[in-house]
């Protein structure tokens, strides 16, 4: 081989390998590309089911939201009647907690699982109806009587005496010694606040005026001219309060003296337990008797008792109370305990003869002597119209749970009957009977958009579903 050949014959050895070096170079870029390619189609896709998730999960707790609506309009218009029926007209029947068992109900309406509650509820077979269930999802629905709970909300109503019977509750509802060392620290803003000062900053929050209230409601002055806003004005971020009706209970947090620890013992002591929440801005004011919980009817004793009465300072007579109540409740299993608050009362007093009086003799319970029954008997009711519907969309994924939460608040007190026309509770008789619906276009001209002002009133007037006062989605 001459010395030429040699030469390329080196030459080519130099180069072997330099195309496996290329494929190998494109493979890996291409895999890089594809990998990026592949976590980006990934995320797009997962945001993309999240998304549609999400919406499913909305509509499916706006379907909720109005079942559970549809079911508390008809407890007046089939429960009520029904019952009154059995009773042979003997007697008005009470209000019946239909929303206790809500999940229940409204099974049928639910995906597979819930609807064989609903089944062994009405012994029916829900397979057997048309359009009935749901598939891809659920919903929960969880009602809470708001008429059960202490509405601080009353105080901007302006009255003295509906303040004053707010300030009693608020104060028998921290009255406990137990509690005593949450107000003989620092609050989060560094100042000693007692119960007299939380419960004056509640109402202040609220009220119309200017003045302090110092929540003293046996005292004949139970304001004084000191400013509202001096103690918001010191803070190192001051500000004002607002003066005015509280929106949401979480504007509670921005009233002096309202710690997390006050927020977890007195408000809502259990977030996912919306039904042991004890304070309310919605509702009418009274307590319903018959749904509120054994605290704050223990409450509500104590607020018009005597000074010195056992059951509001012995922790043995409070449990006992506390279990009595529970009792009575187990044994009607949903049947209102009390006819009425006048029962309430007389229960309390000993000259009841109802089963929850029955119970608390049986325990040795001392009767209450109230300060004024009167005032006792305005501040509770056995009826309750306004109502807080948590309903949850759940949509279950590939190792993934979505849930999306609408709580609304929804008043009934002006609901007309379920069937009713929309405009009769806004053309009422002179003679205080029913009235007709008004022709087309009473309320005046045609709109421009071919409509009549009569279309507004429609919007307008109450729904037989209740009106919607709050509405929040999580």
């Amino acid at each position: 081989m001459t010395a030429a050949g040699k030469v390329v014959r080196g030459r080519r050895r130099e180069k072997r390998g330099i195309a496996l070096v290329l494929v190998l170079g494109a493979i890996a870029i291409m895999t890089v590309m594809l990998t990026e390619f592949q976590d980006e189609a990934t995320g797009e896709l997962s945001a993309a089911l999240a998304d549609r998730d999400a919406l499913k999960g909305e509509y499916l707790a706006k379907s909720g939201i109005n079942l559970a609506r549809l079911l508390l309009a008809s407890e007046k218009t089939v429960v009520r009647p029904a019952l009154a029926m059995l009773s042979f007209g003997k007697s008005a029947p009470p209000q019946i907690p239909v929303w206790e068992f809500s999940d229940k109900i409204l099974g049928a309406f639910n995906d597979k699982e819930a609807s064989v509650d609903f089944a062994a509820l009405t012994n029916t077979d829900p397979s057997q109806g048309k359009n009935l269930g749901i598939e891809g999802g659920r919903f929960a629905v969880d009602i809470v009587d708001e008429d059960s709970k202490v509405n601080v909300n009353v105080a901007a109503r302006g009255d003295l005496i509906t303040e004053n019977r707010l300030a009693l509750q608020l104060l028998a509802l921290m009255g406990g010694d137990q509690y005593s060392p949450m107000f003989e620290q620092r609050d989060r803003d560094d100042n000693f606040t007692d119960r007299a000062a939380v419960c004056g900053a509640i109402i202040d929050w609220a009220d119309a005026d200017e003045n302090m209230n110092q929540c003293d409601p046996r005292s004949a002055t139970p304001v004084t001219q000191a400013a509202e806003d001096a103690s918001y004005q010191l803070l190192k971020k001051p500000y004002f309060r607002k003066n005015a009706a509280y929106d949401s209970l979480d504007e509670l947090h921005l009233v002096r003296g309202i710690s997390d620890d006050f927020w977890a013992t007195f408000v809502d002591p259990e977030p996912d337990k919306p039904k042991k929440r004890v304070m309310t801005v919605w509702g009418q004011g009274a307590v319903n008797v018959n749904t509120a919980n054994a605290q704050t009817l223990l409450l509500l004793a104590c607020a018009y008792a005597t000074p010195g009465t056992k059951l509001c300072n012995d922790l043995t007579e409070m449990d006992k109370f506390i279990r009595g109540v529970g009792m009575a409740k187990i044994f009607l299993s949903g049947i209102p305990i009390f006819g009425s608050g006048q029962e309430f009362i007389k229960a309390m007093t000993g000259t009841g003869s109802g089963m929850v009086a029955t119970i608390l003799k049986g325990l040795q319970i001392e009767p209450v002597v109230f300060t004024s029954v009167t005032e006792a008997s305005k501040a509770t009711s056995a009826e309750s119209s306004v109502f807080s519907i948590y309903a949850d969309g759940i949509v279950n994924g590939y190792q993934r749970k979505t849930r999306v939460r609408i709580h609304t608040v929804v008043d009934f007190r002006t609901a007309p009957a379920p069937g009713a026309s929309p405009l009769t509770a806004l053309t009422p008789s002179l003679d205080g009977g029913a009235a007709a619906a008004p022709p087309v276009g009473a309320f005046g001209a045609g709109t421009a958009s071919g409509g009549s002002a009569n279309d507004l009133a429609q919007i307008l007037a109450p729904n037989p579903g209740g009106t919607i006062i709050y509405y929040r989605m999580e």
